[in-house]
C-alpha cells in the first residue's frame, strides 16, 4: 500500500487550504498533483474494500466471528489477549492473525493459548504500514483453519490513527486505550474513537500513581462518540477482564456453536 492512505482529521500535518504563515507552510511536492493522488487514493481504497468483502464473505462461510483490535503502541493489547485467551479457551477455539511492522516477538507470546496464530509482518511484502488492512488478513487466511474456528481475533499494528482508516471484513472492531495516555486523545485523535464498537480503558491498576482524569477522560469520549460502551480494566492485574470476555459472549457472538468443540456449552 506504500506511503498512501486516507488522510482523515486525525493527521496531525496541515492541509493547503488552511491559513498558515508563509515559513510555516507544508510542503507537498512529495506527493506529485493533487490530482494523481487521489487517483493513487482510489485505486489504494478500492482494493481495500473489494478485499474486504472477500474476507467477510470467507468469515461467513466459515461461520467465525470476527474482532479487529486496535490501539496506540504500548497499551497493552498483547497482554489482554493472553489473558482473554486463558479464560476463552475452554469454550470456544480462537484463532488470532497478530500484526506487527517487524519481529515474533508478540505472535510467540501467544504461542499455544489459541487454536490458531498467524502473524503478518508489514515489514515484509507490504511496504511497512502502521496498519493492517484487507488485503493483508487476506494473505493471512489459507493459514488459519477457519472451518473450525468460533473467533477470530486481529491484533492490529500499534497505532492510533492508521488502522481504524482500513476495514478488513471483520465483524467488530475494539479499541484498548490506556490510562497512561491521557485523558485528551479522544479529542486529539477522534478517528479511531469513532470507529470503534467499544472502548476498553486498559492498566487502572496504575490510577493510584497517575493524574489521569477519568471524567474528564469519559466527557472527551462522548463528545466524539456518544454513548460508545467503555470497560474499565487491567490486563495485568485480570479486574475487568471477565467482562470484556462476557461482552464478547453477547456483543460478538450469541454463544459457542455447539458440537463444534468438545463440551461447548
Amino acid at each position: 500500500m506504500g506511503r498512501f492512505h486516507p488522510h482523515g482529521a486525525d493527521h496531525d500535518h496541515p492541509h493547503p487550504d488552511h491559513d498558515h504563515p508563509d515559513d510555516a507552510r507544508p510542503d507537498h511536492s512529495g506527493y506529485g498533483t493533487a490530482t494523481e493522488r487521489i487517483e493513487v487514493l482510489e485505486r489504494i481504497l478500492g482494493e481495500n474494500e473489494r478485499a474486504a468483502a472477500a474476507n467477510r464473505a470467507a468469515f461467513d462461510a466459515a461461520g467465525v466471528t470476527v474482532v479487529n483490535l486496535m490501539s496506540g503502541p504500548g497499551a497493552g493489547k498483547t497482554t489482554l489477549l493472553v489473558e482473554t485467551l486463558r479464560r476463552l479457551a475452554p469454550r470456544w477455539r480462537v484463532g488470532v492473525i497478530e500484526g506487527d511492522i517487524e519481529t515474533s516477538l508478540d505472535a510467540d507470546r501467544l504461542a499455544g493459548l489459541a487454536a490458531a496464530v498467524c502473524l503478518v509482518n508489514t515489514g515484509k511484502g507490504f511496504g511497512g504500514e502502521c496498519h493492517l488492512d484487507a488485503p493483508m488478513i487476506a494473505s493471512a487466511l489459507p493459514r488459519l483453519p477457519l472451518a473450525d474456528l468460533d473467533l477470530v481475533i486481529i491484533e492490529n499494528v500499534g497505532n492510533l490513527v492508521c488502522p481504524a482508516e482500513f476495514t478488513v471484513g471483520e465483524d467488530r472492531r475494539v479499541m484498548i486505550y490506556s490510562v497512561t495516555e491521557g485523558e485528551e486523545k479522544p479529542l486529539k485523535y477522534p478517528l479511531m474513537f469513532r470507529a470503534v464498537d467499544l472502548v476498553l480503558v486498559n492498566k487502572t491498576d496504575l490510577l493510584p500513581y497517575l493524574d489521569f482524569d477519568l471524567p474528564a477522560f469519559r466527557r472527551n469520549l462522548d463528545a466524539v462518540h456518544p454513548g460508545v460502551d467503555a470497560q474499565l480494566l487491567s490486563a495485568r492485574s485480570g479486574d475487568g477482564v471477565d467482562a470484556w470476555c462476557e461482552w464478547l459472549s453477547h456483543a460478538v457472538h450469541p454463544g459457542p456453536r455447539v458440537g463444534r468443540v468438545a463440551g461447548a456449552a
